[in-house]
């Protein structure tokens, strides 16, 4: 793997420690003072260059206007600025406030303190209400989360609120939606240039549509549903640039583990991840939202994806809200610039107990494995299931170790019983699941992914080594503290189901 770093001449030396390449590739380093370009050779390339100044005097050159990154422009529009530089403490105007069963009824409870018991929420058609994650289970305390909001949103006249009552039986609640960060992009609340804000840290994937979306605190969401805005700091921006064409055997998962690998789960803390380049234009929206999801896992303030014909596409018929995307200028500073060469990755996984503890997957080959788990906002979409479903597809075996499946929203289920997947002569998802011995697909939620009550669905609740394809691995993220979680892409995971092992999935797509 071909090393660059960009640096101001004064730089007396070059440290890069932190930065780990998987073991067969190989290393080099060269220092440039100049600006970093397209490679021209099929090699990968990190390039970090420090901020750079402008140096006009107002004197003598009178109004300059400032180049500014995406996220820097959402900042000054959504605080009317004319400009902002990273550092800058700002009142920002929220577009979108969401909250769920888990941090909702705390939010809820610090506004009704503050703003008083009779308080109205600052626009009843900006809140989004979105039960998801602790959903299907008797535990007394989740199912009374979900009645405090439902009794808020009713006190509220809240207009989106995705309400679940019958839970025997989900798809008797025709407003329920599943995972927020999932359901907030399929009902149209995502849109390029705006600022979402929700109580969950993975609140970034929404970033996926040109939009600034940030996880907050309780207090902040109190705060927000009563104000309408919130002091932000301006983040500066790292950009990742990915070009090349994606290999058949990868997908977005693989991207974004092997950034976090790359920068580790500090290197982009309160910075903005800005993902360009032909390998991002080329990925859909459910790929984006993946890329940007994780963002957080390396400490990301938010991730962003330009907005394109892509995301308009995916949002016709979505949302009747007129929307103005934004885009980074040409001359913008950025803290440090990325670069790599997609065509060269290969399936990676991130083993216990941390998203940056990156490896090869078929370095990983000798791991046996008790389960695999594919679902969550980041592995539960669409094209996760479909992806998943072309590995178990082409092997035409069955899986060896209990594999559990949780759509991340009704569409996602109803997709996985209704949309043929391509090359299999007209099987939907759900066909090859079950002829492959894969656990029925569950009731759309987080599920396992937080761990949560004891009788959740799929949860860790004894110590067992499980392929998943959510976002964590930390321990006791799934449940039992003892559990190991290797997170891979859901063709890595859908591999390893079929041979009880860490499997590359290049074993079957190939």
């Amino acid at each position: 793997m071909a090393f660059s770093l960009i640096a101001p001449t004064s730089t007396p030396s070059l440290q890069h420690k932190n930065l780990t390449v998987p073991s067969d590739f190989s290393f080099t380093s060269t220092i440039s003072t100049h600006r970093c370009h397209k490679p021209s050779s099929r090699r990968i390339y990190c390039s970090i260059a420090p901020p750079q100044q402008l140096q006009h005097r107002p004197s003598t050159t009178g109004s300059v206007k400032k180049a500014m990154t995406m996220t820097e422009k959402i900042f000054a529009r959504a605080s009317e600025r004319t400009h902002l530089s990273p550092g800058d403490n700002v009142w920002v105007n929220v577009d979108i406030l969401m909250t769920h069963d888990v941090c909702g009824p705390g939010s809820i409870g610090i506004f009704k303190r503050e703003f008083g018991e009779d308080a109205k929420v600052w626009d009843r058609e900006k809140v989004v209400i979105i039960p998801d994650h602790y959903i299907f289970t008797s535990d007394e305390r989740a199912n009374r989360n979900v009645d405090i909001l439902r009794d808020f949103c009713h006190e509220q006249n809240i207009k989106y609120f995705y309400d679940i009552k019958d839970l025997s039986n989900f798809k008797a609640n025709p407003d329920y939606k599943g995972v927020c960060h999932v359901a907030l992009a399929q009902e149209g609340h995502c849109r390029p240039g705006e600022v979402l804000l929700g109580t969950d840290s993975h609140t970034c994937t929404a970033g996926a549509f040109g939009q600034f979306a940030t996880g907050i605190g309780n207090t902040d969401a109190g705060f927000v549903l009563g104000a309408g805005k919130l002091l932000l700091k301006v983040p500066p921006t790292l950009r990742f640039v990915m070009d090349g064409e994606m290999p058949s055997y990868l997908l977005a998962k693989d991207l974004i583990l092997q950034i976090i690998g790359e920068i580790t789960v500090a290197g982009a803390t309160y910075k903005s991840m800005e993902f360009v380049g032909t390998t991002v234009e080329s990925l859909n929206m459910e790929e984006r939202m993946t890329l940007c999801n994780m963002a957080i896992e390396a400490g990301g303030k938010n991730g962003i994806v330009p907005a394109d014909s892509t995301t308009y596409k995916y949002l016709e018929g979505k949302t009747s809200l007129s929307y103005e995307p934004v885009y980074s200028d040409q001359q913008a500073s950025f803290l440090s610039e990325y670069r790599f060469d997609v065509s060269k990755l290969e399936p990676l996984v991130a083993k216990p107990h941390s998203p940056d503890n990156r490896a090869l997957a078929r370095e990983c080959k000798d791991v046996k494995i008790d389960r695999v788990y594919i679902g969550s906002c980041t592995g539960g979409k669409t094209e996760d299931f479909m992806a998943a479903a072309k590995v178990l597809l082409a092997s035409g075996k069955q899986v060896k170790v209990p594999t559990f499946l949780v759509p991340a929203t009704q569409k996602v289920w109803m997709d996985i019983y209704s949309i043929p997947v391509p090359g299999s002569g007209g099987k939907t998802c759900s066909q090859i699941f079950e002829e492959a011995g894969c656990d029925t697909p569950a009731s759309p939620s987080c599920a396992a992914c937080l761990g949560g009550p004891k009788d959740t669905y799929a949860r860790l609740n004894k110590p067992e080594v499980c392929v998943s394809t959510t976002n964590r691995n930390f321990p006791g993220r799934m449940g039992h503290k003892e559990g190991e979680i290797y997170l891979a892409s859901p063709y890595t995971a859908a591999a390893s189901a079929l041979t009880g092992f860490v499997t590359d999935p290049r074993e079957f797509l190939q």
